[in-house]
C-alpha cells in the first residue's frame, strides 16, 4: 500500500472516503441518512483548511493536529486488508515525530467497530465525552495513548 502527504487540494478525496466510510461505519447512528445528510460542504471545507499532517492512501486516510488523531477513514472495500493499521501507524509515528507525550482522540461511543481497533493499538478512554455538532448529536467519548 501506497502513502502519500495530502495537501489542500486533497479535501474533496478526504471528504468522500471520510463519507463512504462513515455511512457503511456508523449508519446505525445516522440513520436515516435522509433526515441525517452528510454534511458534505462542511467537511471538505475542514479539509481544505487543516493545517496539520495529513497521510493519503488510494482506500483511506489518517490525520493528526495538536497531540490529536483527527481523523482515521478506510472505505469498506479496504478493511481488513491492514490498511488502517497501516495509517494508524504512520499518524502515530508522526505524532512521536512532533513529541507528542500522550496522544488523543474523539470516537463516536456507538462506533464499536473504531473503539475495538484502537483498544488493539492500546488506546484507553480516558473519562472525556463531548456531543457532536452535527446532528443527531452523538456522543464522542475520548481516548489516550502515552507515547513517551
Amino acid at each position: 500500500m501506497s502513502l502519500r502527504r495530502a495537501t489542500s487540494d486533497d479535501a474533496p478525496t478526504l471528504a468522500a472516503i471520510q463519507e463512504e466510510a462513515s455511512r457503511a461505519g456508523v449508519a446505525h447512528v445516522y440513520d436515516p441518512p435522509e433526515r441525517f445528510p452528510f454534511p458534505t460542504a462542511a467537511v471538505q471545507e475542514r479539509w481544505r483548511r487543516f493545517d496539520g499532517w495529513a497521510v493519503l492512501a488510494d482506500a483511506g486516510f489518517a490525520a493528526v493536529h495538536d497531540g490529536f488523531l483527527e481523523a482515521l477513514y478506510v472505505l469498506p472495500e479496504a478493511w481488513g486488508t491492514g490498511l488502517a493499521d497501516e495509517l494508524h501507524d504512520a499518524a502515530v509515528a508522526e505524532l512521536r515525530r512532533q513529541g507528542v507525550e500522550q496522544a488523543r482522540l474523539w470516537v463516536l461511543e456507538r462506533n464499536g467497530r473504531a473503539r475495538r481497533f484502537y483498544e488493539r493499538h492500546g488506546w484507553q478512554a480516558d473519562g472525556t465525552s463531548r456531543v457532536v455538532e452535527f446532528p443527531p448529536h452523538p456522543l464522542d467519548l475520548g481516548y489516550a495513548l502515552r507515547l513517551a
